[in-house]
């Protein structure tokens, strides 16, 4: 889950902050019949986005819907393994086209009305029929990365689509159609962004009235104020002035209970007044922890979880905006100009990597054998010299503020080092930093005004092409080039259906990336989340998929 086109969260009030602190200290041995604690305030680094998840692709966002609603099949928790979720199966016909989903019964949405096969055929293709402002990739980024285009799609840029039809066969049998065979299915339905709405509120509060520009674009009631699913979780509120997204239990789930009554998402920006806030029982927990606070805060007794390393840092090479950097010779000349132990040793938790290639060791298709660009000065300066600047270059690199993302735990400090290594090579960076969302995002992934700029991934299921497929397989304005003939190794790849084969497929994809050199990969990071001394239940998860629902107090 990237933070890729990506471009709104959380404060509690004092009052409320008054009265978790009075529950706590009412509760005790000696007066069983106090009130237990019933808020969990958890700190985040930025705001949500928008809060229909088809709309969302952006960390916070997806977090939010995490708890309010629920897919057809989900990673295992804590894990990235595929499993059922509101489907209880998943088989496919002997083509691999036609999938038939058996779905759970006396499954009811918030709103009271029925989850049913029709219920998932509305959804699907409400996704598919997105019209006007709907296709813009800022909007429906995760359809099109997974899906590709809609049934009347309306730019030339987007391929067909991968979803054909989706039929009801029963309230407990949903059957979908897809037009080929591809790793992504139905693995990626496990994304939040293809969570289960309700057709009634999705119809009430007009979800698809979305206005604005391309540039500015304004969401309807449905994405601010009512979303509607299935989740142990269900909306309550979104302060989006002091930044606090509150939702409280479904007492109606189909499922377990969530343990504690209210969750609330409340935005700190600064990655030392989360830690405070947490010490002063103002939260009960957030997320990615600086390296250097993992141990102090297990000392003190806090509950810290590290998650496996499941991501990529990298920087981006913008072909088209510039072009010194279409040549390979630059881009070759910027990656072995780039410390990266250096970056991982100073920024970054014990157990993180340096990067050889766009995605983590665990994945089948990791290449050993690509081509590695050692750090080397001498060498970077001798291929600026070939490519024509001998007497430098100097760039536009874009970094983000207010944000601090698994895979980038130090954004301002990881774009000090790059650009000190950049300048020992000959290459003078003029620094643009932005606001993380919507500003950085809009900036570094759509149109041609910047030349280096850092994003990065969490992974969102267990296969490659999640991550190099989601960036290279398909021409994209952050990257800036065209290359026919690597997409359709791309393709090829996706649409192998033995898994082994596939694997090497993407070994070589590997090796190409690495020789083309489209960006820098830079490092995996495991990434921690901390709660509170008495807060357990919650397990870390490599996809940022953790479920408060299991969080208790004790």
């Amino acid at each position: 889950m990237r933070a890729p086109r990506l471009r709104t969260a959380l404060a509690v009030s004092a009052v409320a902050a008054l009265a978790l602190t009075a529950a706590g200290c009412a509760a005790s041995k000696r007066d069983p019949e106090a009130p237990k604690k019933d808020t969990l305030v958890f700190g985040v680094a930025g705001d949500a986005k928008v809060l229909d998840p088809s709309f969302a692709s952006d960390g916070e966002s997806l977090r939010v819907a995490r708890q309010i609603f629920e897919t057809l099949v989900q990673p295992e928790e804590g894990g990235a393994k595929i499993v059922p979720s509101l489907a209880t199966s998943y088989t496919p016909d002997s083509t691999g086209l036609v999938w038939t989903f058996k779905l759970k019964s006396g499954v009811k949405f918030h709103d009271g009305t029925d989850f049913n096969a029709d219920a998932v055929c509305f959804n699907f293709n409400r996704w598919f029929n997105y019209s006007g402002l709907l296709q813009s990739p800022d909007v429906s980024s995760y359809w099109q990365d997974v899906f590709g285009g809609f049934a009347k799609s309306e730019s030339p840029d987007l391929p067909p689509s991968l979803f054909k039809s989706c039929a009801a066969k029963g309230a407990d049998t949903a059957e979908i159609t897809i037009t080929s065979v591809t790793s992504k299915f139905p693995a990626a339905l496990a994304l939040p962004s293809f969570s289960m709405s309700s057709p009634k509120a999705l119809k009430d509060f007009e979800a698809d009235k979305v206005g604005g520009t391309a540039e500015n674009i304004t969401y309807p009631k449905y994405a601010t104020s009512n979303p509607v699913g299935t989740g142990p979780y269900k909306f309550e509120s979104w302060d989006t002035t002091n930044k606090v997204v509150k939702l409280t239990r479904n007492d109606a789930y189909h499922g377990n209970k969530a343990k504690i009554k209210n969750l609330h998402f409340k935005t700190i920006s600064d990655l030392a007044a989360r830690k405070q806030a947490l010490e002063a029982g103002d939260i009960q927990g957030y997320d990615l922890v600086a390296p250097a606070d993992v141990k102090p805060l297990q000392d003190k007794g806090f509950n810290v979880l590290v998650r496996p390393a499941f991501n990529i840092l990298y920087l981006a090479i913008n072909q088209s905006g510039n072009p010194a950097l279409a040549k390979p010779e630059v881009r070759q000349a910027i990656a072995h100009a780039i410390n990266k132990k250096n970056i991982v040793d100073s920024k970054y938790p014990p157990g993180s990597t340096v990067a050889i290639e766009f995605h983590p060791s665990s994945l089948p298709g990791y290449n050993e054998s690509v081509t590695k660009y050692d750090y080397d000065v001498a060498k970077a300066k001798s291929l600026l010299a070939a490519a024509g600047y001998a007497n430098g270059l100097t760039l536009k690199f874009h970094y983000p503020t207010e944000v601090t993302r698994p895979y980038m735990p130090a954004p301002k400090d990881i774009f000090e080092l790059i650009s000190a290594d950049l300048k020992a090579a000959g290459i003078t960076v003029e620094p643009i930093a932005l606001k993380w969302s919507p500003d950085y995002l809009n900036a570094v992934t759509s149109g041609k005004n910047h030349d280096l700029h850092l994003l990065g991934w969490t992974g969102d299921y267990a296969d490659a092409f999640n991550f190099i497929g989601t960036f290279f397989s398909r021409a994209k304005d952050e990257w800036g080039f065209n290359n026919p003939a690597l997409f359709d190794q791309f393709k090829k790849a996706d649409q192998e259906p033995d898994v082994n084969k596939r694997a090497e497929l993407y070994k070589a994809l590997n090796a190409e990336l690495l020789k083309f050199l489209p960006g820098v990969p830079i490092a995996h990071g495991p990434p921690s989340l901390v709660l509170a001394k008495d807060v357990t239940g919650v397990k870390a998860s490599p996809l940022t998929d953790e479920r408060y629902a299991t969080a208790e107090f004790k």
